[in-house]
């Protein structure tokens, strides 16, 4: 099994080139976002859990989270591996996260960062925000503020896998092709060939 976390600033074009990577490797998806509110609707202890936190505007504590996670991968036992978007997000998420998986016998192959230049970022969420109706993405400020953010945050997740050599930062910038070209090159060189 080969697990990626995949990085990437509002604007750099994560969303789009998970797709292509799920589709390229057979991955499963795993957002967390997309986890909680499937938990909540199919109303599982877990999701009651969370449920109960976030009507509180509190936020889902890491191991309601890692619990979920788990039961994924429990439920994907046959996957060639996971794509992770927006967790780990803390350097004791990324701890909780490894102990699990090596619970599970497995573990993080590589950490992919995309790197943008902060003004192609601001031109293309303003560009996205002529058409999305995301009101984050018509006002700068707004946007330099998630900017800062995400560098907050994932600075930290980021220096705790340099530890074991597995981040990679990728040039986001260039045609998709090319962006993806440079992730699957990436892969390619630390796992074996998986299905394509």
């Amino acid at each position: 099994m080969f697990n990626i976390i995949l990085f990437g600033p509002p604007g750099s074009g994560k969303g789009t080139q998970s797709e292509k990577l799920i589709e390229k490797y057979g991955l499963k998806h795993l957002s967390t976002g997309d986890l909680l509110r499937s938990e909540i609707a199919s109303k599982t202890p877990l999701g009651l859990e969370a449920k109960n936190f976030m009507d509180k505007g509190q936020l889902v504590p890491d191991e309601v989270v890692i619990g979920m996670i788990s039961s994924a991968l429990d439920t994907n036992p046959h996957v060639p591996g996971f794509l992770f978007d927006g967790f780990p997000r803390t350097e004791a998420q990324s701890e909780a996260l490894d102990k699990l998986l090596k619970l599970k016998k497995t573990e993080i192959g590589v950490v992919l960062a995309l790197i943008v230049t902060e003004d192609e970022l601001i031109k293309r969420l303003l560009n996205r925000g002529l058409t999305s109706g995301r009101p984050d993405d018509n006002n700068e400020e707004v946007i330099r503020a998630r900017i800062v953010e995400y560098h907050q945050k994932t600075s930290a997740v980021a220096e705790y896998y340099k530890q074991f050599d597995k981040v990679v930062y990728v040039k986001g910038e260039g045609t998709v092709d090319e962006i993806f070209e440079l992730l699957t090159s990436e892969i390619d060189q630390r796992n074996q060939p998986v299905t394509q």
